[in-house]
């Protein structure tokens, strides 16, 4: 099976590659495009490879052990959250700097991201980047770095942007019942935190300096600051057209900070490895995306259902995060040919179907599946995880998994950027 470190027939040369574009360093994982403009990851020999991972890879009961897995499904790199097995066992593999631990947390409401307003959160990004980035620092088979895991950015539900008469009866005027996004928790924090105050200033700054402005602007009635605090401890979200306005502006400006300052910390500690931005916890949205780019970000770590069209791609590699099928949107049926197929049926045809997709992509150097283990609660052919809990296979994922790894270099060189595509993995 192809991993990384082999050379891989069906990739291009390095001959072929436009070394002025590549991203990284020489003699380190890195990525580049090819002639064509695909672009890939090369390993520390310049050999190309589709990077096919998996999160939270660590021993089970089965009688594998989880690097053998890993490899006999075709898959050449373990993810995040793991227990190490796949880094031990000579394959490529993510870290996370960990970030939120940092300094100053915010935790609430769906919002867990370290506070990059405190003044001293440079120095403190730098010495924490110092200590856990540092000493990887030579390692050949890290793939990149990731600020974070589990980050939780608060951002609107698309699914509750037209809300229904039932959702809003009853509720304060320009609220809905939905949960508080990244503007209004941080104006509701302690006064302890930097984003408290930054956050106001912040409003304050686009409507004249007077919470009457604001409240206006918002279309909800603010007597005083301590109303956004009750609104959001009763979880009742601000959802005006104008508070959703400046609640992207004050996202952007977050991200902004945060991916600014942690690539700069991960980069002090460590100038040789990709960095890839942070794993998120749902959804991350436009503006966060609008952020997570070059110059600060080498290779950003992307929601699987959050890539851009390839048609509208900006010059620059992605890697397409949490993959998985298990989903409603892969086996509720159709109307048409599918309605006829069962809900495993629709949900692999699918699955293979977005597999192909991602791999034409000329943007994306890989994947990273969900999750290695079931959860508590799933239940198989549902479940996500590639193993289930009492560590058997999960052959619904596995197989067509193995079957697509064998041939993902095969059809991303098939693929030419620009043009529209038949599928080439049969259905």
């Amino acid at each position: 099976m192809p991993h990384a470190g082999d050379a891989l027939p069906t990739a291009p040369n390095p001959g072929e590659f436009r070394w002025a574009a590549a991203r990284g360093t020489a003699g380190f994982i890195r990525s580049a495009p090819d002639a064509a403009g695909r672009w890939w990851l090369l390993d520390a020999h310049d050999r190309a490879f589709f990077c096919k991972a998996v999160h939270g890879v660590r021993a089970t009961d089965g009688s594998l052990n989880p690097a053998a897995r890993l490899r006999q499904w075709g898959f050449n790199a373990g993810g995040v959250g793991g227990d190490g097995t796949a880094r031990a066992d000579g394959l490529a593999f993510f870290a996370t700097a960990d970030f939120c631990g940092a300094g100053p947390l915010i935790h609430a409401a769906g919002a867990r991201l370290p506070d990059v307003f405190a003044p001293d959160w440079p120095q403190r990004a730098t010495l924490h980047a110092l200590t856990h980035c540092a000493p990887l620092a030579s390692d050949r088979l890290l793939l990149g770095w990731l600020a974070d895991d589990a980050l939780g950015w608060a951002q609107p539900d698309p699914h509750t942007a037209h809300p229904s008469a039932s959702d809003v009866a009853g509720l304060p005027p320009g609220t809905r019942a939905i949960r508080p996004t990244l503007l209004q928790i941080c104006l509701s924090l302690e006064p302890s935190f930097a984003a408290y105050h930054a956050a106001w200033e912040f409003v304050f700054a686009l409507h004249g300096g007077k919470l009457a402005a604001v409240a206006r602007a918002w279309g909800t009635p603010l007597a005083n600051k301590e109303v956004v605090r009750e609104l959001t401890r009763a979880e009742h979200g601000l959802a005006t057209r104008g508070y959703l306005r400046d609640a992207a502006r004050w996202t952007r400006e977050f991200a902004r900070r945060y991916f600014s300052s942690t690539a700069a910390a991960i980069r002090a500690a460590d100038p040789h490895h990709l960095v890839l931005g942070a794993r998120g916890v749902g959804p991350a949205g436009a503006s966060v995306l609008a952020e997570c780019i070059g110059p600060a970000i080498d290779l950003p770590l992307l929601d699987w259902n959050e890539l851009p069209p390839a048609a509208a791609i900006a010059a620059g590699p992605l890697l397409a995060n949490d993959v998985c099928w298990a989903d409603e949107d892969f086996f509720r049926a159709p109307a048409g040919p599918l309605q006829r197929l069962t809900s495993v049926e629709r949900m692999l045809r699918r699955g293979r179907a977005a597999l192909a997709r991602t791999a034409r992509h000329p943007a994306v150097v890989g994947y990273v599946w969900r999750q290695w283990l079931d959860e508590p609660g799933e239940q198989p052919p549902f479940a996500r995880g590639l193993v289930h809990i009492n560590g058997t296979e999960a052959r619904e994922h596995t197989e067509l998994l193995a079957a697509f790894n064998a041939r993902a270099e095969t059809v991303r060189c098939a693929a030419r950027p620009g043009v529209a595509t038949a599928e080439i993995i049969p259905a």
